[in-house]
């Protein structure tokens, strides 16, 4: 059995998520899901746990995206900076 390559791993499930976020169906599934939610808060009275679970998400996917969008702009002066050294 042979180990996982995880940095390798990782690069490429990195560039995969990049890559699907950029997309405008992303923006378009993240619009359906808070419509979904906003139009759940009256069958939910509005409640506690209802915002919690829009909050909780947000929160989640914010904290996400800043690693991916620090890796690629690491990744993007990296190629710049080679370049200049050309």
């Amino acid at each position: 059995m042979r180990p996982l390559n995880t940095p390798g791993l990782l690069e490429r499930l990195s560039c995969k998520a990049a890559l699907w976020t950029g997309n405008s169906w992303a923006f378009l599934l993240a619009l359906c899901i808070t419509l979904l939610w906003a139009a759940a808060g009256p069958f939910y009275g509005y409640s506690n746990t209802w915002q919690l679970v829009m909050n909780t998400a947000s929160s989640i996917t914010t904290f996400l995206m800043v690693f991916l969008l620090q890796r690629s702009q690491v990744k993007e002066s990296l190629a710049m900076q080679i370049k200049l050294n050309e």
